[in-house]
């Protein structure tokens, strides 16, 4: 990317995390934006504070056009039944919030880290984004673009989950490890389908629990 590129940079936060939605996050950065992104010295949201990359979110909104996608647990569910491929859960979100921006400005081209084969956000694209260039790295928080989008992504989950939270009456944690317990506690406290409307149940967790007779 150079100071002169237009571009879409994309990136996902709760993936990895058994409570809480996905979010796919998209930020278009054209040179005026860049120069004010850089001033806000935006970086890679894993090496902000969760607390800063909550206050940095609402500058970034501020400063460039977004899009962000939130799947909540209850709708990732419905949606992996069918499509039983996070990959393929994830192209299409890329795809989404591409679209949703490219219906608003016009850019050189859009960039994301790599997860997956190229083509499954290609093929999840419509007319507009097979369009333009779509450059899928890995490592690519290092630019500007998508290091924005992994911002908004991440504050979105937070503020997702944070709701999810208050809607159990405990605290949901972040993260695949050390949860079970936290799984045991919400059945315990809301009954063996509370699950559904809280956590992505495809995890191994859910297995576990159920196999103690605590699951769904």
């Amino acid at each position: 990317m150079t100071a002169q590129h237009r571009v879409i940079g994309v990136d996902e936060a709760g993936k990895g995390d058994y409570f809480g939605p996905l979010v796919i996050a998209g930020v278009f950065v054209d040179p005026a934006a860049a120069e004010r992104l850089q001033h806000l010295n935006v970086r890679d949201s894993k090496l902000v504070s969760d607390k800063k990359a909550l206050e940095m979110a609402l500058k970034i909104k501020e400063i460039a056009k977004h899009s962000v996608v939130i799947i909540n647990p209850d709708k990732y569910n419905e949606l992996y039944a069918g499509i039983k491929n996070l990959n393929k859960l994830l192209a299409w979100g890329h795809a989404r919030v591409i679209e949703n921006l490219l219906a608003e400005v016009e850019c050189d081209y859009a960039i994301s880290d790599k997860f997956a084969d190229e083509h499954r956000i290609k093929d999840a694209l419509m007319e507009k984004g097979k369009k333009i260039l779509l450059k899928q790295e890995t490592g690519a928080e290092r630019y500007l673009p998508v290091a924005a989008a992994s911002i908004l992504a991440r504050a979105a989950f937070l503020e997702g989950i944070q709701r999810l939270s208050d809607e159990a009456g405990m605290v949901l944690p972040k993260g695949a490890t050390h949860v079970k317990d936290a799984g045991a506690a919400l059945i315990k406290l809301k009954g063996r389908d509370a699950l559904k409307i809280f956590a992505k149940l495809h995890f191994k967790i859910t297995k576990s629990l159920d196999q103690q007779g605590l699951g769904i």
